[in-house]
């Protein structure tokens, strides 16, 4: 059986959790385009007035590509670690998780359009 629950060691995996958070923006410049796509999106969605539904659309899509850019940053630091010098697969791995960030992005566009132009055309 595993270790029994304790508050202070919760605690502290939010501090870590919030640390990671700060590593993200504040060594990522591609999180800072993120971070501008957000507070534009989110300050388009209460000048249009989402509904409820269309708010749970816009946040998931914008917390994919959120969490692919965390995913994709914490695989290029263990890629750093596991092979500092110049690789051919390290390079493929790289290309393939920044690919996922350009897929989620371009989803979460799309989204974004879909919602956004049924509200200005209004169906």
């Amino acid at each position: 059986m595993g270790k029994k629950f304790n508050v202070m060691t919760r605690v502290q995996s939010f501090k870590y959790a919030f640390s990671g958070l700060w590593t993200l923006l504040s060594t990522q410049h591609n999180a800072w385009i993120h971070a501008v796509a957000t507070l534009v999106v989110v300050t388009c969605g209460f000048i249009v007035r989402l509904s409820l539904m269309e708010w749970c659309v816009i946040v998931l899509a914008i917390i994919i590509v959120w969490m692919a850019e965390a995913f994709n940053t914490a695989l290029e630091f263990l890629a750093d670690v596991a092979h500092p010098d110049y690789h051919p697969l390290i390079k493929k791995v790289k290309d393939i998780a920044a690919g996922a960030v350009l897929l989620s992005a371009i989803g979460a566009a799309i989204v974004g359009g879909i919602v956004f132009w049924g509200k200005i055309v209004g169906f």
